[in-house]
């Protein structure tokens, strides 16, 4: 199990890190003056910034880094990109600078694995080129969706028709100008086994029945200009083309997705706490009360201490799950995804509650970003799956492991 970057990991991470310290860090105080600040998402519009940022990436091949082939990315493995996630992790904007932002990133790989010829030529060219975004629908309000069995939102197939009815929130970039799509996931056979019973189609959001309710705020923060939405289906009339893969597919295309989108998201939050941590040792070593610096007062040392090994922990669980994903599947990585589904998140979150504290009234203000911070990894607790319930994957994988291991003996 060797974790040491390939060399052309080495170069991409050179290149990637010299893009966010001359064109990213510069660029997010321009991209936070060009938000509207409005609360009412019709008034949101894309950060001119922003495009011309992507440009750039793209123009020095800094690309779709997160495709695991050649077509449309660099063909890295999930190890390879792993330290590419972390890098982008420091900066809130950018993963979409790189066109490597969730939810886009596994709806992309969602089409690029399981979409059909026309599927992919109509929706993933334009995603793979930054022209649109997209957004994923399968949280509902109305039941607890930490158990997606539980899933009420109906599709249902008449004829060469798919008919799209409920009720989903929580659909991230919905309020982006560029948002042109989600991947609604709804219960078509209700008789079906289980997991067998669901569906994954592409709906338009021009579609006719199709009705943003709301823009949910998080922290009392719209994240403009991309957002987390509520939608309503009413009578969605879709061709039967649009379903991915086929009828009752949808947890199997769930189960291949969301294994690397979970990677991602922890390499990323951990670029946050990285963050985290080198604001708190700044301002520690750079304020003074009582006549010492602040890193010298009370158990501040050992807070930094003890948030270098939770970081360095948590990075080599990551890892360690990435190289499992490429060396032996998804099936075999189901309990490490989701421990560090259930790790990171948490060492991210205590990393930014540390920083603010530090940081004191400062930190809770919009000078620095760790308000930000602190609300992304506690919502990443919540996002594909709540702890308890990855707990408690992991609990029932070791339960069964350890009777495997007591027949064996």
């Amino acid at each position: 199990m060797d974790f040491t970057p390939s060399e052309r990991t080495q170069a991409l991470a050179e290149r990637l890190g010299r893009f966010m310290r001359e064109e990213i860090a510069p660029a997010e105080a321009v991209y936070a003056a060009q938000l509207t600040g409005s609360a009412d998402h019709r008034e949101w519009r894309q950060p001119v910034v922003m495009e011309q940022l992507k440009a750039k990436a793209r123009a020095e091949g800094l690309w779709n880094l997160f495709l695991p082939d050649l077509e449309g990315g660099p063909g890295l493995s999930n190890l390879d990109y792993a330290p590419l996630a972390e890098l982008m992790g420091h900066s809130f904007i950018a993963p979409e600078v790189f066109n490597c932002s969730a939810p886009d990133t596994g709806n992309m790989e969602v089409l690029h694995r399981y979409g059909s010829p026309a599927q992919r030529e109509r929706w993933l060219q334009p995603l793979l080129g930054g022209e649109i975004r997209s957004g994923f629908a399968m949280t509902e309000p109305d039941v607890a969706s930490s158990d997606a069995t539980n899933m009420q939102a109906t599709a249902r197939i008449e004829g060469n028709e798919v008919v799209l009815d409920g009720r989903k929130w929580w659909t991230t970039g919905l309020g982006h100008p560029h948002c042109r799509f989600v991947i609604f996931m709804g219960l078509s056979d209700a008789h079906a086994e289980p997991h067998r019973r669901h569906s994954m189609v592409i709906c338009p959001l021009d579609a006719p029945g199709v009705h943003l309710e709301r823009m949910l705020p998080v922290f009392h923060d719209y994240d403009e200009p991309s957002g987390h939405g509520e939608l309503n289906f009413s009578h969605v009339r879709l061709p039967v083309e649009n379903i991915i893969l086929g009828p009752g597919r949808g947890f199997e295309i769930a189960q291949g997705r969301l294994g690397p989108g979970r990677v991602h998201h922890c390499m990323r939050a951990l670029g946050a706490a990285e963050r985290a941590l080198s604001l708190l040792c700044q301002r520690a070593q750079s304020r003074v009360a009582f006549g010492k610096p602040l890193f010298k007062l009370g158990g501040n040392a050992d807070i930094v201490a003890n948030l270098r090994m939770a970081i360095e922990q948590a990075r080599l669980l990551t890892l360690k799950t990435a190289w499992m994903l490429d060396t032996q599947g998804p099936k075999a990585a189901l309990s490490l995804i989701s421990q560090i589904k259930v790790v990171v998140p948490a060492v991210a979150q205590q990393a930014a509650d540390a920083a603010i504290q530090i940081h004191g009234g400062a930190g809770l203000t919009d000078d620095f970003p760790l308000a930000q911070l602190y609300a992304y990894a506690r919502v990443l607790r919540l996002a594909d799956g709540p702890d308890e319930v990855h707990r408690a994957v992991v609990a029932k994988l070791e339960a069964k492991a350890q009777l495997a291991r007591e027949h064996h003996a």
